[in-house]
């Protein structure tokens, strides 16, 4: 146990102390001086010890400090009386920590004291209560704002998002508090609107993290990264190829919140197509070519583990060749369309799982918002009717938070027939291990996962889930 001396006076003394009393659970034995009783609690427990007297008075103050504490805490409601308190002590004790609550910007030069300015303390607890500003802790850890709390805000491009699909660099989430409950972080947990985040980090990290919850729809593709990547293989791709995949990516970067566009060339030639992609190159546009390494699986291992990237566009045929590299990526993945990206209008939802739509809702609706397509969500569930019914009410639900009215056609049959003429949509997908197992005899299921490729020739984009 250790011994506290408490030098109080004054009516934010009393409260301190009846604050240390109603926390207090007997760790540590208190003497307590003050100039008089009234400044004292009602309640005493026996681990507190009162002294009424003058901590001015040297010859008084001695006698108490004949006792070795671990700590000497000053709260007094006068200048004078706490400088010359300190002196008192210092006198007797050069070593012992000091703990001062400072109303006056006193200019104490002392290693082994801890000055506390009231009016900052005062205007930091008030100003934790303003909407869209951090809370982060001054009194645990090094109190430089590497601890932080957040609550995540209707709308928010974290809500609806599993703990898992978060990049968490130099940051983690390290507990999360929803209707006043404790729950701790797992992968599979998804946050919700008005979840509280305790977060723990870099400072300037944590405060870019808060600006980026805080935002509303508009940030994808935040929280996955804050880049997009496409690869292109001038020994695999012709340059009609090669100039799709590249206007496509530049669209896209023009309409999506991204910071960069990084366009990786392997295997080059030189030509025409080259030096044009090269003219690209300027401080939004990252044109990288690597003269070495010819293998796109492993370029794009490694760029996705050293860069920021939240999106990765590809073609069709890169997506089929590649699907389990890209899976692991663990990154949304765009894949081009046949028909033209200047036409996409509408954006669909198919499937048959309810849960796994209600996981990558918050990101369709983001991107729908970004490039301006109609949402429509086609419910075919033929198996499961309570499961078609939960679905359709989630996206009512979100279609209300985000202020985008969703268009939700029911269909007893399968609307993949219907859809495949279509050259103006753009399929969202949940990335699951259904899409790896897709194969020749999926054309037999009624799975709209496993049926991705019916709709090979349109833009889709496949969002990961976490499996």
């Amino acid at each position: 146990m250790k011994k506290i001396l408490i030098i109080a006076d004054g009516i934010l003394a009393k409260q301190f102390l009846e604050k240390v009393m109603e926390t207090e659970a007997g760790e540590n034995n208190y003497t307590i001086v003050t100039y008089k009783e009234e400044t004292i609690p009602k309640k005493r427990p026996e681990n507190f010890k009162f002294f009424e007297f003058d901590p001015t008075s040297y010859e008084k103050l001695a006698i108490i400090l004949n006792e070795q504490f671990f700590q000497i805490m000053i709260i007094m409601s006068n200048e004078l009386d706490v400088k010359a308190t300190y002196t008192n002590i210092r006198r007797v004790d050069s070593k012992v920590r000091i703990v001062i609550m400072d109303r006056w910007d006193l200019k104490i030069e002392d290693k082994r004291l801890l000055m506390l300015n009231s009016r900052e303390i005062l205007a930091s607890r008030f100003t934790d209560h303003l909407p869209n500003t951090p809370i982060v802790a001054q009194n645990i850890g090094l109190g430089i704002g590497e601890i932080m709390e957040v609550s995540v805000p209707v709308g928010s491009s974290y809500a609806y998002r599993h703990l898992a699909s978060i990049e968490q660099s130099k940051w983690k989430i390290a507990a999360i508090y929803r209707s006043n409950t404790l729950i701790l972080p797992r992968p599979a947990l998804m946050l919700l609107p008005n979840d509280l985040l305790l977060m723990i980090g870099d400072p300037k990290v944590l405060q870019s993290v808060f600006k980026s919850i805080k935002r509303e729809l508009g940030q994808f593709p935040s929280p996955f990264g804050s880049s997009i990547y496409c690869i292109i293989d001038m020994l695999r791709m012709n340059d009609t190829e090669i100039d799709t995949l590249i206007n496509d990516a530049l669209l896209l970067h023009s309409k999506l919140n991204s910071n960069k566009l990084h366009v990786k060339i392997i295997n080059p030639t030189y030509s025409k197509t080259l030096e044009k992609i090269k003219g690209y190159s300027n401080h939004h546009i990252h044109v990288m070519i690597d003269y070495f390494e010819t293998s796109p699986r492993k370029v794009l291992r490694e760029d996705t583990e050293k860069m920021d990237i939240g999106l990765i566009v590809v073609m069709n045929t890169f997506f089929q060749k590649n699907k389990r590299t890209l899976y692991k990526t663990k990154l949304p993945i765009f894949k081009m369309g046949k028909r033209g990206f200047g036409g996409l209008n509408q954006g669909v939802v198919l499937s048959n799982d309810a849960h796994e739509i209600e996981q990558e809702s918050s990101v369709i609706f983001d991107v729908a918002t970004q490039l301006s397509l109609e949402l429509k969500l086609y419910s075919y569930n033929p198996d499961h009717e309570n499961a078609k019914n939960s679905l359709i009410e989630h996206f009512d639900n979100l279609s209300k938070i985000f202020g985008r009215e969703v268009d939700v056609v029911q269909s007893d049959k399968n609307p993949l027939v219907k859809l495949r003429n279509k050259n103006n949509i753009l399929q969202f997908i949940p990335f699951s291990p259904k899409i790896l197992e897709a194969n020749f005899f999926s054309i037999f299921s009624t799975d709209m996962e496993k049926l991705h490729f019916k709709l090979a020739n349109n833009y889709q984009l496949f969002i990961p889930i976490n499996a």
